[in-house]
């Protein structure tokens, strides 16, 4: 049985899940050197900056690991054309890894075009997406984003305090190190867990964006509410592979295909003021597109 929540122009298909065995994607490149074995101290470390969470004792190598989520920011816009990639020692010391694997993460995005890599100059982002962004009416996208809210149950699992990396200060135009308020949420259907949502907005909105407030209303309702209208948003969708933390809070099965949404929420004088990335279960989330053409109306 499938529920179809639309807005006009855009909608989400929500339906039960298909067989297990049609929901799992497993790859196992090369296995890399042991020197990151003698480093680990638990088999799941969350990244100290809010990044991925490394399996490390499953069957993908943990520089594979990594190097997918850099190249994952690269093609969603998170790393833009000419941003600087961060060293070989910070790569190390963020992923608690050697300096040998983040080496070889740099240079197998060096190897696939995505970056370029100089002496002195550093690591820097050359990759540019040859697809031109598909415009759409933000007032009906909001429509079906509220829409979903309401449509679907919501657990709050953590409202925090904590300070911007590099990625998140410049999506929101403000330094790295300033503070922001992340809220971690989990949506759910009939009770399943459909979707798991962190979104970051500026410190000064942590009387909008609380734990008592988010079950009340969808995020985007309660800034609305409280004068941040959304005038445009930049939204991004891809795919990506569950990591131990979505497999723990979606429910799924280890390096399930999983729907990723990225997304900037601007105001009328063109300051964002949302960042959200919304990870969806692929066996239970869709995203619809009625395309009309326009001299037709």
């Amino acid at each position: 049985m499938k529920s179809v929540i639309e807005g006009v122009g855009i909608g989400y298909v929500l339906g039960q899940a298909d067989a297990p065995a049609d929901l799992t994607k497993r790859g196992r490149p090369p296995k890399s050197g042991g020197a990151d074995r003698q480093i680990v101290t638990s088999s799941i470390r969350t990244a100290s900056g809010g990044g991925i969470v490394l399996d490390r004792e499953g069957a993908v190598p943990l520089y594979h690991q990594i190097y997918l989520s850099l190249r994952d920011e690269i093609l969603c816009g998170q790393r833009p054309f000419g941003s600087v990639l961060p060293t070989e020692q910070e790569l190390s010391e963020h992923y608690s890894v050697s300096r040998i694997t983040a080496r070889r993460v740099l240079n197998d995005l060096a190897d696939q075009h995505y970056v370029e890599r100089r002496r002195r100059l550093g690591t820097r982002v050359i990759f540019k997406s040859p697809a031109k962004p598909i415009e759409a009416n933000i007032d009906q996208a909001v429509d079906s984003l509220m829409a979903l809210g309401e449509g679907t149950t919501v657990n709050v699992i953590s409202v925090e305090r904590r300070p911007a990396t590099d990625i998140i200060a410049n999506a929101l135009r403000i330094d790295e190190g300033a503070d922001v308020i992340r809220a971690v949420r989990v949506r759910c259907l009939e009770g399943i867990p459909l979707g798991y949502i962190v979104s970051y907005v500026r410190g000064d909105l942590a009387q909008v964006i609380s734990e008592s407030t988010l079950p009340r209303a969808p995020l985007l309702k309660l800034l609305d509410e409280a004068g941040f209208h959304a005038e445009r948003a930049e939204q991004t969708i891809g795919a990506m592979l569950a990591d131990p933390s979505l497999v723990e809070a979606l429910n799924v099965e280890p390096m399930s295909a999983i729907l990723r949404i990225t997304r900037t929420v601007y105001d009328r004088n063109n300051v964002p003021f949302l960042r959200t990335y919304a990870h969806y279960r692929s066996d239970r989330f869709h995203i619809r597109l009625d395309l009309q053409n326009p001299t037709s109306a």
